[in-house]
């Protein structure tokens, strides 16, 4: 299962969605990329593969940062994939 995390402007949490293979990932990941760099305001809405009545619209303008994951064995040890990770200790 890959990922795809959006980031907004002035929301600390990302949204995700998931896709079960790593082409369709790729899709919406540069779908989101092209809306992002369009600079034009456009609605996207997506959906998740594993939740399928989940389904999210963004205003493409408010994307900060998009970002594609592959959930792992490791990744699933309660860690939320990322581009770094603070330790405690």
């Amino acid at each position: 299962m890959f990922t795809i995390d959006l980031t907004l402007k002035n929301t600390p949490f990302p949204l995700s969605v998931q896709r079960k293979s790593e082409d369709e990932a790729q899709q919406l990941y540069n779908r989101v990329l092209d809306a992002m760099r369009s600079g034009s305001s456009q609605i996207l809405e997506l959906t998740c593969d594993k939740q399928p009545e989940k389904k999210i619209a963004v205003l493409s303008t408010e994307i900060t940062a998009v970002q594609i994951s592959q959930k792992s064995g490791a990744a699933a040890a309660g860690r939320p994939p990322g581009f770094f990770a603070m330790s405690e200790g």
